[in-house]
């Protein structure tokens, strides 16, 4: 299953969780009834335009500025597991995944502070 097609349903649980104002997806999720969706309830969808449909479409400004902290916290994610271990868990038990991924957070944000002081 793609995950565009549980992008509905997992917008509809989080409306119930937490109250949000935007709705940040990447250009695999670009399609008119998911952008349709996000209006509804008063969001504002930043879904990056997908050029398969056509001409790609910019975002204005401001959107563009909301739309980078998503990649920045993408970008975080990538490399907690490509380089710092997330994706090769090899414990059993949540407690231990949790202290091996926290570690892996660990060395990420230290190797991020040691980035700052270059």
């Amino acid at each position: 299953m793609h995950d565009s097609l549980a992008a509905i349903p997992l917008s509809l649980i989080s409306a119930q969780r937490v109250t949000n104002l935007y709705d940040s997806m990447d250009a695999a999720y670009c399609s008119t009834e998911l952008r349709e969706h996000s209006r509804a309830p008063g969001h504002v969808p930043l879904i990056d335009h997908n050029p398969r449909r056509g001409q790609k479409i910019e975002f204005a400004p401001a959107e563009a500025v909301r739309y980078n902290e998503r990649t920045a916290a993408e970008r975080s994610n990538a490399r907690l597991k490509d380089e710092f271990g997330g994706n090769h868990l090899r414990v059993k038990g949540s407690a231990k995944a949790m202290g091996h991924l926290m570690f892996g957070v660990l060395a990420l944000s230290a190797d991020q502070l040691m980035r700052l002081r270059q």
